[in-house]
C-alpha cells in the first residue's frame, strides 16, 4: 500500500514509539489521527506535525484504547476529518514490574495484572476489531488490499524478566493473536503484522539514570546502543508498504536476548 494520501490511526502517539510513527507517516504523506489518552500530549504532537508539514495532516484525538465507546468516538472523529482509515498502528500500552510474591510472601494484587492485560491485550483487540469493521467496507486497492494493522508487542513476550508476568503475558497475547487475526481478515484484504521492540530510547527509558541506560545499551549485541524511535517508525511504515508482509512478528532488538533480571 502506498502511504501517501491514506488516512492512518496511531494509538499511543503522544510520545515515544507512537509519536515517531505518527511523524513518519505524516512525512510520507498520510493524514494521521494522533490518538492518546493524554490529550495535551496528542495536541502537542499533532500541532508540531502540522507546523512541520505546512498543512493540517494531523488531528489529535484523546481516547482510552481499552474503552470501546471512547475509541470508537475517536475513530469516528478521525474519519470525519480525514476519511476512513486504511492504516492502523497500534502502539498504546503500559508496563508494570511486580513479582508474584512480595518480600513478605503476600501475593501480588490481581488488579495490577488485570489492568495491564486490559490495556495491552484487550486494547489491541479492541482497536483491531473497530478498525477492521470500517476498513472491510472500503473499496479494495491493488492486490485486493483494503488495509493494514501494525501491532506492538515486545521482546518480553519471549524473554520476560523477573517481575514481568503481566507485561509478558499481555505482549505474548498480542504475538499469539497476530497470525490467526491475519488469517481471519485475509478474505477482506486486511493485513496484520506485529513489531516486538527491544530496548528503545523512549521518554520512559530516559527517566532512568545515565549509568543504567548505558548498562542496558551495553547488553545489546549490535548496534550497542538503545534503539531509536525513528527505527521503529521506519519498520512500521515498511510493513505498510510491503504488501507481502502478513501474519508475521518481527523482533527489532539488535539481537538482544533478555537475561532473567
Amino acid at each position: 500500500m502506498h502511504i501517501h494520501g491514506q488516512a492512518a490511526l496511531v494509538t499511543g502517539a503522544g510520545s515515544g514509539l507512537g509519536e515517531a510513527t505518527a511523524r513518519e507517516l505524516a512525512q510520507l504523506g498520510a493524514r494521521v489521527a494522533v490518538l492518546d489518552r493524554n490529550a495535551e500530549a496528542a495536541e502537542r504532537v499533532a500541532a508540531d506535525i502540522n507546523q512541520i508539514c505546512g498543512e493540517a495532516r494531523a488531528l489529535a484525538c484523546a481516547c482510552d484504547v481499552s474503552d470501546s465507546e471512547s475509541l470508537q468516538a475517536a475513530i469516528d472523529r478521525a474519519a470525519a476529518a480525514h476519511g476512513p482509515a486504511r492504516i492502523l498502528a497500534h502502539i498504546a500500552g503500559i508496563g508494570t514490574a511486580r513479582r508474584v510474591l512480595g518480600k513478605d510472601g503476600s501475593p501480588a494484587p490481581l488488579e495490577d495484572f488485570v489492568r495491564v492485560l486490559q490495556v495491552n491485550l484487550v486494547g489491541t483487540y479492541n482497536a483491531a476489531r473497530l478498525f477492521a469493521a470500517a476498513c472491510a467496507r472500503l473499496e479494495p486497492l491493488e492486490d485486493g488490499e483494503r488495509g493494514v494493522m501494525v501491532f506492538t508487542a515486545s521482546v518480553a513476550a519471549f524473554d520476560g524478566q523477573v517481575g514481568q508476568q503481566a507485561y509478558s503475558a499481555s505482549k505474548g497475547g498480542v504475538v499469539g493473536m497476530t497470525l490467526p487475526m491475519a488469517r481471519d481478515l485475509a478474505p477482506y484484504g486486511i493485513r496484520v503484522c506485529t513489531i516486538a521492540p527491544g530496548l528503545f530510547a523512549t521518554p520512559l527509558m530516559k527517566t532512568l539514570p545515565e549509568p543504567v541506560q548505558a548498562s542496558l545499551a551495553a547488553s545489546i549485541p549490535f548496534p550497542q546502543r538503545l534503539g531509536k524511535p525513528e527505527e521503529f517508525a521506519q519498520l512500521a511504515c515498511h510493513i505498510v508498504t510491503n504488501t507481502h508482509l502478513n501474519g508475521e512478528v518481527i523482533r527489532l532488538d539488535g539481537a538482544l536476548r533478555m537475561a532473567p533480571r
